[in-house]
This record gives C-alpha cells, structure tokens and sequence, in this order.
C-alpha cells in the first residue's frame, strides 16, 4: 500500500476515533444541560408550592388528615408533569432536597421522570413533596443528536479522507518524482539526472540534494572501477598469453621427455584455466558496472535453437535426449551475446550434471504478467542446503565436475542486468528446473 493511502487512512481512522468519544460524550453533555435546566425548574416550582402552602390547602388535599398514610396526588394531562404530597416521617440525616430519574406509573401508563424529592416540617408535621417531569422528550432528543452526530460525522470523514488523498498526494508529489527519476537509476549513473527537483518541502529538496552528491560519488566509483578493471584485464592477461607462448614454444624443444612434456602440458592447461577464471571474472564485474549495451530485438526461440545446434555434439557424447518444447516467438529487448551466455550456462549446468541416457526440456509460455523459458534436466539434484550457495562464486554443486563454479553466478549477473528472475527447483537424484522470468512489454 503506498504511504499517502496509509497517511489518509491514518486520519480516518483519527477522526473516526474522535467521532466515537464525541458520540458517546456529547449526548452526555447535554444531558446534564437538559437535567441542571429541569431541576432548576423543578426548583422553582417548589418554591412556589411551599410559599403559598396552609394547613387549609392540606387539609383540602388531604381528605383523612388522621390517616399517615394518605397523599394527594396531581398531574397535567398528557403526563409530562405530576406532584406528589405525603406524610412521610423525616429520617436523622435525611437530606432536605435530592434529585433522581425513576419510573413512574400515572393511569396505566409507566414513564421515566425526573423527580425533585423534598422533605419539610408544617406545623408539627413531617412532610414529603415529589414533583415530576417526564424525561422522554430528553430521551428523544439524545437520540436524535447521536442520530445527527453520526450522519454529521459521516459526511465529515469521507470529505476528509478524499481532501487528504489529494492533499497528500500533492505533498508527496515531489517524492515519488524522486524515486522515478533517481532512486530506480541508482543502477544507472551514466543515465542519472541531477537536475534539482522543485518541491516545496525543505525535507525533499535535502533529499534531492543527498542523492545527486551520493550519485555523484557513486559515478566516480565505478569509473575508478571500470578502469581497475581495465588495468587488470591488461596486467594478468598479457602475462599469462606470454607465458603460455614460452610454454608451447618449449615443446617443440624435441630434447624433452614425456616426463617434462606432461608437466608442461599440464602448466599449460593451468593457465588457460587461470584465463578463463580472469574472463568469467571479467565478465561479471563488466555486467555489474553496466558496461554493456542493452539495445538489441532478441527472439529468444532463435537463441535456444542456435544453442542446440553448437552442443549438439555434447549432448550426443552423454546420450542425452535433448527436448525443445517452445512455441512461443517472444521477442526481447537486451544484449543478444549476454542472453546467449545465460541460457548457454543453464543448459551446460543441465548436460554436466545429468545422468548418462538423462532428458533436457526446454519449455516456455507466460505465466502472470510474465513470459517464461525452463530447462528442465533428470540429473542428480540438489539439496536445500545447495540451492542456497548456486549463485555464490566458486560454489560447485559437485566436486567431481570440472569448472570454477562461474557459470550460474554469471548467469545470475546477466538476469539481474536484463531485470530477470531466476528460479530454482531441484529434488535431489530426481533433476533441476530452472525458470527465467521476462517481463512482457506492456
């Protein structure tokens, strides 16, 4: 997922949290508005009663005055309001006025209140005042503000998290052109541009700036490189050819005996071993410091077939059935000599280790967004801790093998030049899969 929709979905997600606290908290608030405005009120109205309350007015509400028990009882009628008075003995430390929510049943029908209690003295006798006031508009009223809260909110958060998107990708605008134009042409010093980038963000214009004096650096490098290598291709090569000159030239010497001619025979295989140590090593550092050209149409069914042909004779030496199964004419953009000397590798990795009488398959196809070529083998295998080292340089999978261990660390450099995958199955006394992964063009 990439950072700005993480950015914006992080503040949804805030706001969405300060949403919630606000759905819960304001109906709360403004219950306690709605409750200190009702008891207030509820106040009022008993200070009215008390005021203008006689022993006459008791006595008229009260029929049986000599009954403790009885109380008189008014409300209005749509229920919203009623009040209540007893003779109800006042208890030690009883406070004189509370306030509470209860249920109250008036005809029949049951309602939640809130109830002013209020206990006083007249003339000798304890009374006990309650007046009510029906909470369901409060109620109501608390739903309809969650209700309102919520669609509010709504609204708010999906107008923000649009407003963030594009506000965060204008932000970031400036980033991701840094990582078009110079993070992914790191590989590329030759090719990388140092012209600033505009951004308003001093964060990204010091970025900017860090990677053109890295890339800066980077380019000095590898031209010090480039010329170490060319100095060494200069310093061993030519030695070695002068040597191996001097060698050939004394076996023409007819004085020497088989005893010597061995060893000079054998010096000479050693140097042209060396040779093509110094070459393959050449060769990789070259493809590393991307000193090859990648501008060719490659058909890479062409290739295969040109291979087939130049180890024809190999192939037969072992009894192996070599089998070409690609149908395919995908045409690839690279270096034609370096594709060569991949898919040459692979299928010598594939006729070295087989078995006598052994099978090679080659196939291809597409898979995803990708287009495929596998050599496939019935040799001998390999272990999981093998596969681990293929590609490490002077790594054999068998040290009864000739070779330096150079051909799939080389076939591994020209893939990652080219941006193709290498995949590897093996089991081992069963045989090896080798997968190369092209991208298609779009």
């Amino acid at each position: 997922m990439k950072i700005k929709h993480q950015l914006a979905i992080f503040n949804a997600l805030t706001r969405l949290l300060v949403i919630l606290i606000l759905w819960l908290m304001l109906p709360i608030l403004v219950e306690n508005v709605v409750y200190h405005h009702i008891n207030n009120s509820l106040l009022e109205k008993k200070k009215k009663f008390i005021e203008h309350l006689n022993q006459k007015e008791i006595n008229d509400f009260i029929e049986n005055p000599n009954d403790s028990t009885e109380t008189f009882s008014e409300f209005s009628t749509l229920h919203s309001e009623f009040l209540v008075l007893s003779r109800v003995p006042i208890k030690p430390h009883q406070k004189k006025t509370t306030f509470s929510n209860d249920y109250r049943e008036i005809e029949g029908e049951e309602n939640e209140y809130r109830i002013l209690q209020h206990h006083f003295t007249y003339e000798g006798q304890d009374y006990q005042l309650e007046i009510g006031s029906s909470l369901s508009e409060v109620n109501d009223l608390t739903f309809v503000i969650r209700f309102f809260i919520i669609v509010v909110f709504v609204v708010i958060l999906f107008i923000t998290f649009l407003a963030d998107t594009f506000y965060i990708e204008y932000l970031l605008k400036p980033f991701y052109k840094i990582i078009d134009t110079k993070i992914r042409r790191v590989n590329e010093p030759d090719a990388f541009d140092h012209t600033p980038i505009k951004a308003g963000s001093r964060d990204f214009r010091e970025l900017d700036f860090v990677l053109n004096q890295m890339m800066d650096r980077i380019s000095e490098v590898f031209k010090k490189e480039k010329q170490f290598i060319s100095n060494v291709s200069h310093e061993l090569l030519t030695p070695i050819a002068l040597l191996k000159n001097k060698l050939e030239n004394l076996l023409q010497n007819e004085s020497l005996n088989d005893n010597a001619v061995d060893k000079i025979a054998g010096s000479l295989k050693t140097l042209d071993m060396l040779k093509k140590i110094i070459n393959n090593l050449l060769l990789i550092s070259r493809i590393d410091n991307n000193q090859y050209e990648a501008n060719e149409e490659i058909n890479l069914r062409e290739v295969v077939l040109d291979l087939q042909e130049d180890l024809e004779d190999r192939i037969d030496d072992k009894e192996i059935q070599f089998v070409n199964r690609m149908q395919n004419d995908f045409v690839f953009t690279g270096n034609k000599t370096l594709i060569h000397i991949l898919i040459y590798n692979l299928v010598i990795n594939a006729i070295k280790y087989n078995k006598p009488k052994g099978s090679i398959f080659i196939e291809d196809g597409f898979v995803d967004e990708y287009y495929f070529i596998s050599v496939k083998d019935s040799g001998i295998g390999m272990e999981e801790s093998q596969l681990e080292k293929i590609f490490s340089r002077f790594a054999r999978i068998s040290s009864d093998q000739e070779g330096q261990g150079l051909g799939l660390p080389i076939a591994q450099s020209i893939a990652s030049f080219h941006r193709v995958q290498i995949k590897v199955e093996s089991v081992l006394n069963q045989g090896t899969v080798f997968t190369l992964l092209f991208e298609k063009a779009n």
